[in-house]
């Protein structure tokens, strides 16, 4: 992972419930979850540039040898460039992640005045955004609280795969950087590390319910300065789900999919605001929005295909996922309404 990580998303697939697998000659790793007679594989197989055409041959006649088909979530250019003129791969967008520079991140925040007036807030609430090391943080109780309360107001059941809060067990070549107020954590950023570009991903910005506005703000600019002064050439935020951005050349989708994309985006907030993710993120001025790629070894993307992605993220049936959540909002009405 350290040598040959490349894709946004590489470090994702050491998530707890993903599976590995190994080329014979263990130069190329694979992480994926079976979601019916599905492989969702964490965004590309993981090797030397020059091994990726036969790690996906070795890997996909695995996939086959068990009865299961293959589905790329997140794949990036490199193994675009290889599948998408295929015949045999459909091609789908199904999000956009924003990239800069750090220095570029940096720069974006001092310059815009509403951004440096959220870091101002924080920094007058008295609030210090530190990075903690690995023994101080992982299974800290104070950080398990503050990210108990963060989830508590999800609006659907924790989403894992790609987006698997429950990191801080693990924290290895993540990093951490917690923000406080009087010597008590309100809130942390973590990183994960892109090898093979020289970046970041922030994994996730976590705040607890007496954060004051601005500590988000504040955790991400100390976090992005810190990477910039060591010299980082790329940082990402990550996925933005269903969103667009700009002229990118997007392949034709199916007439479902674009449904099923408005749906979504019209009556998704209260389970998960994907607008208000936008917004959170264009606000910080990203250089480049790159599309975040799902290819099937099919000749068209299909609805069970959307459907074994979810359930990827929800570990169970995403219908089942939705009631929950809408029962979730039933709740938190009746008690905003009603009080208890």
């Amino acid at each position: 992972m350290l040598a040959h990580g490349w894709n946004s998303t590489c470090y994702q697939l050491l998530n707890p419930g993903i599976e590995h697998w190994w080329t014979a000659n263990r130069q190329g790793l694979v992480g994926f979850v079976r979601s019916g007679r599905m492989a969702i594989v964490a965004g590309a197989p993981v090797c030397a540039e020059p091994l990726l055409a036969q790690t996906v041959l070795e890997w996909e006649a695995f996939a086959m040898s068990e009865g299961l088909q293959v589905c790329y979530f997140g794949a990036e250019s490199r193994l675009q460039s290889l599948l998408a003129s295929n015949p045999n791969y459909s091609l789908v967008v199904l999000g956009s992640q924003p990239e800069w520079h750090p220095t570029d991140y940096v720069s974006a925040i001092a310059q815009d005045p509403s951004l440096r007036a959220q870091l101002n807030r924080a920094r007058n609430k008295q609030i210090s955004v530190t990075e903690w090391n690995r023994d101080r943080a992982e299974n800290n109780p104070e950080l398990r609280r503050v990210l108990g309360e963060w989830l508590s107001h999800r609006g659907l059941p924790t989403l894992h795969f790609l987006v698997e809060p429950e990191t801080l067990g693990d924290l290895r070549d993540r990093r951490l950087f917690v923000a406080e107020q009087a010597g008590t954590p309100i809130g942390f950023v973590t990183l994960c590390p892109i090898p093979a570009q020289q970046g970041w991903l922030t994994e996730q910005f976590v705040r607890g319910n007496d954060a004051p506005n601005g500590t988000v703000e504040l955790m991400l600019n100390t976090a992005a300065q810190a990477v910039s002064r060591e010299k980082y050439s790329f940082f990402t935020m990550g996925i933005v789900p269903l969103v667009a951005h700009g002229d990118q050349n997007f392949p034709k989708e199916p007439r479902w999919l674009c449904f099923a994309r408005w749906w979504a985006q019209a009556h998704s907030t209260r389970f998960y605001n994907f607008r208000g993710l936008n917004e959170f993120k264009s606000k910080f001025h990203p250089v480049k929005w790159q599309p975040v790629v799902v290819i099937v070894k099919d000749d068209r993307f299909r609805v069970r295909h959307l459907r074994a992605i979810g359930a990827a993220f929800t570990r169970t049936a995403p219908e089942l996922a939705l009631l929950q959540g809408l029962g979730r909002a039933v709740r938190t009405e009746f008690l905003r309404v009603f009080g208890g």
